[in-house]
């Protein structure tokens, strides 16, 4: 091995230059002639080892360089220098050119005399075209950024300062280059916005989340102010050191202005639309109740001339209290349009129900409509307000029958059906009545269909309705917990359906409303303080306690009912809700702080009260004498004071 060692040392160099394939590695005498030739040399030059070992290195140089004399000049100044590099374009044997990097070292004997030159070349024309790529993408990049004007595209560095600037940015902003190179962007924001930190906070999103947008107003070099969609993106070199920002600027003064008068247009259409829904309702309300007032009008004056003469004016009395119902009714109707009507739920059963309904159906729709009603054997109950659910049936059944103006056939009929998870968006999974009425008139087009839900919408005549039915009786379905279809064509009829959840299996009992005409019970009497601020009213309410052998004392306001209430004793107050000044609601807080236990009646016209008064006693208006009388003795069984004062009558 020891003999073998040195001639091994000896080739291994010659080994390592001769494998290299990336660069050419060749070896030149003093005069430039070529003595070396390695695999790189042959790969990117093209000559094999005997086409060129003999020859002058100049012959890689191009023509221009050749003339110039540049192969001595290049020998000359590495033998002088100690080492020269350089890129240019070199010459294959095929004529074609490669973009080369050269570097020529002087080699030395012992003594320093020098013995020739090491070449080593490397092909770099792969890596040149990528950088002409990119400086020709820069150059276009360039010239896109300064040929934009309706943008301000810009670079900030990393605390803010700018350091380009397009002629978008100068269009808009009205700075120059050279007015505004160096400077913070920060001057673009308003005072307010620079006291609360707005540009820091901007360059501070962008740099931890790498984007930032925002709109807001910006100011230009003259003071003005205009609405800027801006965005930051943060710029990061390859190891992902922040360098710097680009910022992005669009003038959107114009748009916002164009968007704010539309929104104006559009609000102001919208009010026209309002103000012609309530001319609609307005004037279908005040027909409906024009008509009703005559029947009250007329049959009190009536009454009022006969009872002078002393006739039976009984007739009389019953046509006015029937046309009050009916202004009742259509006040529930319009409470169930605006949904807030007070809707007592309960298990019904629907048949029993539209059967109850065959007299009044018969009588409201005439003798030009057959009812055929469908129902199968079991049907479970729903739950729903028995008293709305027959007026949205009477309604339903009263469009049928106008969409059949010749007369037909009105059909009612009830199913159960069963919704799964998700089966109906605007409806929770689980067991429902469909109770529909199908009518065999001419049904509706799309359009109709599409716009039959809507209020105020009718095709009847002026005067024939409030153009409410169909959004009353959607109101009242949504109310119960259910929904209400329409399925339509024309010529082929039309089936509305109200579907209304399954009762619960075990629902609480809930009485039975009582009879309004019967007797009012009388109970013991008691001292109530009445409080309204409708003189009319007050004295009606009056008037029926005392009938039931109450003392009844009167108030105007709440502040005037406590002031009486601390000159006097008394077991029971009943009170308007909506009053000015004080409500009945707030009214009966501060009873209940001054004198606990003091049962309180609200009396109200609107049914919609806040939560913190569903425990108390509540009647609704209009009322009778024997529902007033009901709640009143309710309300003072239920009342500690009463028992406190029946327990000492009885130690008495």
């Amino acid at each position: 091995m020891s003999a073998v060692e040195p001639e091994w040392s000896g080739n291994r160099f010659e080994l390592l230059v001769q494998s290299v394939t990336d660069y050419a590695i060749t070896m030149l005498s003093t005069e430039g002639i070529v003595m070396s030739w390695n695999a790189g040399a042959r790969r990117f030059k093209g000559y094999e080892s005997d086409e060129i070992i003999g020859r002058h290195f100049s012959l890689f140089y191009t023509p221009e360089d050749q003339a110039a004399g540049i192969p001595a000049l290049t020998l000359a100044a590495a033998g002088q220098q100690g080492r020269v590099e350089a890129e240019g374009w070199r010459v294959r044997k095929d004529g074609t050119r490669f973009w080369a990097n050269v570097v020529i070292d002087p080699i030395r004997d012992a003594g320093g005399t020098l013995i020739g030159f090491a070449k080593v070349t490397r092909d770099l024309t792969d890596q040149l075209a990528a950088q002409e790529a990119l400086r020709r993408s820069e150059e276009r990049f360039r010239l896109l950024v300064q040929g934009v004007t309706d943008y301000a595209i810009y670079m900030l560095d990393p605390v803010g300062t700018i350091t380009s600037w397009n002629p978008g940015a100068e269009r808009f902003k009205g700075y120059t280059t050279d007015e505004i190179l160096g400077q913070n962007f920060a001057r673009f924001y308003s005072e307010e916005d620079r006291i609360a930190g707005v540009p820091t906070r901007a360059l501070e999103t962008a740099a931890r989340e790498g984007r930032f947008e925002a709109e807001g107003w910006r100011i230009r070099k003259d003071g003005s102010r205009f609405w800027a969609h801006v965005i930051i993106d943060a710029i990061r070199d390859p190891g992902g050191e922040l360098i710097g920002f680009a910022k992005i600027t669009r003038d959107l003064t114009e748009r916002r202005e164009t968007q704010l008068a539309l929104e104006e247009a559009r609000e102001a259409f919208f009010q026209a639309q309002k103000m012609d829904a309530i001319g609609k309702l307005t004037g279908g309300v005040a027909h409906d109740f024009n008509n009703l007032l005559a029947v009250i009008v007329g049959s009190l004056d009536l009454a009022r001339q006969r009872l002078a003469a002393g006739a039976d004016v009984s007739r009389y009395i019953d046509n006015a209290m029937t046309a009050a119902e009916r202004g009742a009714t259509l006040t529930q109707r319009m409470l169930a349009f605006a949904r807030k009507q007070e809707l007592k739920l309960q298990s019904v059963d629907c048949v029993a129900l539209v059967r109850d309904m065959a007299d009044l159906l018969k009588t409201t729709l005439g003798s030009g409509v057959t009812i055929e009603t469908r129902f199968p054997l079991l049907l479970a109950p729903a739950h729903a307000d028995p008293a709305q659910l027959e007026l949205a049936l009477l309604n339903l059944a009263v469009n049928a029958r106008d969409a059949m103006p010749e007369g037909g056939r009105i059909i009612i009929e009830g199913a159960e059906m069963a919704l799964l998870k998700d089966q109906r968006p605007d409806l929770s999974s689980g067991r429902y009545v469909r109770l529909s009425v199908i009518d065999e008139g001419e049904g509706m087009d799309a359009e109709t269909l599409e716009r039959a839900r809507e209020p105020f919408f009718t095709t009847k005549g002026i005067g024939k309705g409030t153009g409410l039915g169909l959004s009353m009786v959607h109101g009242f379905a949504e109310q119960c917990g259910g929904a209400l279809t329409i399925a339509s064509e024309p010529g082929h009829g039309t089936a509305v359906s109200l579907l209304l959840p399954v009762a619960p299996q075990d629902p609480a009992a809930k009485e039975m409303a009582e009879p309004g005409d019967v007797l009012a019970p009388s109970g013991e009497p008691l001292v109530i303080l009445a409080v309204d601020d409708d003189d009319l009213v007050l004295t009606n309410t009056a008037g029926m306690l005392e009938e039931l052998g109450h003392t009844v004392f009167q108030a105007a306001s709440g502040v005037d009912a406590l002031r009486m209430l601390e000159e006097g004793n008394v077991d029971l107050v009943i009170t308007d809700y909506a009053m000015p000044g004080m409500t009945g609601a707030q009214l009966a807080e501060a009873i209940e702080e001054r004198l606990p236990g003091l049962p309180v009646i609200i009396i109200t016209g609107f049914a919609e009260l806040p939560p913190h008064m569903t425990a108390r006693p509540r009647l609704n208006k209009p009322f009778k004498q024997a529902e007033l009388a009901r709640i009143v003795i309710s309300a003072a069984q239920g009342s500690q004071r009463i028992v406190r004062l029946a327990a000492h009558s009885d130690d008495l």
